[in-house]
């Protein structure tokens, strides 16, 4: 049997880049909002081997959120794809068929109609919708997580969003680090459960 803190779980599968941080923001926020931990590979110890940990936190999860807005290829050299998150994406699948069939996976995209031709061994599976815009993630998590008891709205799912986003801002002035690194994580992790916690009444039961 998994452990509390193991179904409460979210495994943030998601693009690392400048332009991403107000969706990885409203990730963060949003789990929150549901009750949820995020758990992302930027907790990952350089020391450890990568994949085992990626498929550790993976294991560990109750959900993954995986967002495949970034197909295209980067403008930095040498010119590549990304490949992590469709490969990751793969690891939740996988695992969710054969060894735990309550883990459960949700594809995010920017785009509509393009995860038919990006990969189409999904095909049948609809992705959510967020036009790279905080508000899109919100909305999709909000119709991914319909089953889950506590539902908060979305106006209260913003406002941890927004009080979130100050919060970072202020993380980047003080100590000028990116916001996709293990303490810088955290701390907006932590205070997202708060806000949460303070702002939604079903989470206060």
């Amino acid at each position: 049997m998994r452990k509390r803190a193991e179904q409460e779980s979210a495994f943030l599968n998601i693009p690392y880049d400048q332009h991403y941080e107000p969706l990885y923001l409203a990730f963060i926020a949003g789990l929150s909002g549901f009750g949820l931990v995020p758990r992302a590979t930027v907790e990952i110890p350089t020391s450890d081997r990568r994949l085992d940990r990626i498929m550790k936190l993976i294991r560990d999860c109750r959900y993954s959120f995986d967002d495949l807005s970034r197909v295209q290829v980067d403008r930095m050299k040498p010119s590549t794809p990304r490949f992590n998150m469709p490969f990751e994406l793969g690891l939740a699948v996988d695992w969710s068929l054969d060894a735990s069939p309550r883990h459960e996976w949700f594809v995010f995209e920017s785009k509509a109609n393009r995860l038919q031709k990006s990969l189409s061994d999904l095909n049948r599976t609809d992705p959510y919708i967020h036009g790279d815009k905080a508000p899109g993630v919100l909305h999709g998590l909000m119709n991914a997580l319909t089953r889950q008891n506590r539902r908060p709205g979305f106006a209260e799912l913003d406002s941890i969003y927004r009080a979130l986003r100050e919060a970072a801002h202020k993380i980047r002035l003080e100590g000028g680090h990116s916001l996709f690194e293990a303490r810088p994580f955290q701390d907006p992790s932590v205070l997202a459960r708060e806000l949460a916690q303070d702002r939604i009444s079903s989470l206060r039961s």
